[in-house]
């Protein structure tokens, strides 16, 4: 499959302090349909990042989301609105995806 004709997906990563966040998130969203799959890392990983002048270092749970472009909009609002966090973490990637996948990651949503 050429690169130009591969239909895209986009994968968007969040973290959470807390793995039991992570996963009602990723419940959240697949009830929703804003997802199709929604993975919670396994082992917490250590961020280190400046917050309001002061230098921290917190163990983070990663959650990314794999969905399709249209429900990014929908899928940032109820991200949000359910986010421990003052200003959550949120990075998009757009992914090519084979035509198998991304066929079933639209079927999985309603974007």
């Amino acid at each position: 499959m050429a690169e130009t004709d591969a239909p895209s997906i986009l994968s968007i990563t969040t973290t959470v302090p807390e793995r039991e966040q992570g996963l009602a998130l990723a419940r959240a969203a697949l009830t929703a349909r804003l997802a199709a799959c929604v993975q919670v890392d396994a082992q917490p990983i250590t961020s280190v990042y400046r917050w309001q002048g002061r230098v921290c270092e917190e163990a983070e749970w990663r959650v990314t989301f794999k969905t399709a472009p249209g429900c990014e909009p929908a899928l940032h609002e109820m991200v949000a609105a359910q986010h421990p966090y003052a200003l959550p973490q949120w990075l998009l990637s757009p992914l090519q995806a084979s035509r198998a996948y991304a066929d079933w990651v639209r079927a999985e949503t309603v974007g």
